[in-house]
């Protein structure tokens, strides 16, 4: 056990390659990329609207289909089943998601100019951190829209859950919920990160084993 930390310790300690650095400034820029992409589109359609609705969460703003109209649509039918108006006050998150990804940004561009193992794992800690806590709060957002409900609404439904991911019928809506390009560029930086945490780590544990056996093999006996 004393050895397993011990060459976990001279790994934090140990520079990451020039070519790891060099990548971790590139997943840099689709990390800066999502931030002008949709992470998420939610969309529905009905016979009443033949064209569909849709709406698009940026990492800062919520956006409409049709020109920004579709915001004021959905509002109108949420309104007629006790749903609370999406608008941006009200999405919260959307406050803090922006300094979310610039911590990231510092933080790879951190262990890109430190070069050590420590720092690299600063990283993906913070990395799956964020993205786990951002999907943790959207997963409740809409579990929230959907159950807390005006009571004196003009329609009364049973609580519900909108779409996730995948497709959903509610009434006589089908809804849509997919991830879009932004969330894409997110993946590939946390793909990105996790990668060079492997290829930082397993080297050294690979090293020490190939060291274990070369000093098995000096202290074997010599044939006779």
């Amino acid at each position: 056990m004393g050895t397993r930390i011990q060459s976990f310790n001279d790994s934090l300690a140990k520079p990451l390659k020039l070519s790891a650095r060099v990548t971790l400034a590139l997943l840099v820029l689709f990390l800066l990329a999502s931030f002008w992409q949709p992470l998420w589109r939610i969309s529905m359609e009905a016979p009443q609207y033949p064209n569909g609705l849709s709406m698009d969460i940026y990492p800062h703003m919520v956006v409409g289909g049709h020109d920004n109209t579709d915001i004021r649509e959905i509002n109108i039918l949420n309104h007629y089943i006790g749903m609370k108006p999406i608008d941006r006050a009200s999405l919260t998150d959307l406050d803090w998601m922006p300094f979310a990804i610039g911590g990231l940004v510092l933080f790879a561009l951190r262990a890109a100019a430190i070069g050590n193992g420590r720092s690299l794992v600063d990283l993906f800690v913070l990395t799956g951190y964020v993205c786990t806590f951002a999907f943790a709060r959207f997963v409740l957002k809409l579990y929230t829209y959907g159950h807390d409900l005006n009571p004196d609404a003009p329609v009364k439904v049973k609580g519900f859950t909108p779409a996730l991911f995948g497709t959903k019928q509610i009434a006589n809506f089908t809804t849509h919920s997919f991830p879009q390009l932004g969330t894409a560029f997110v993946m590939v930086f946390v793909l990105g990160v996790t990668a060079l945490m492997v290829m930082h780590f397993l080297p050294s544990r690979a090293a020490k084993k190939r060291a274990r056996a070369a000093i098995k093999a000096e202290q074997a006996p010599a044939p006779a």
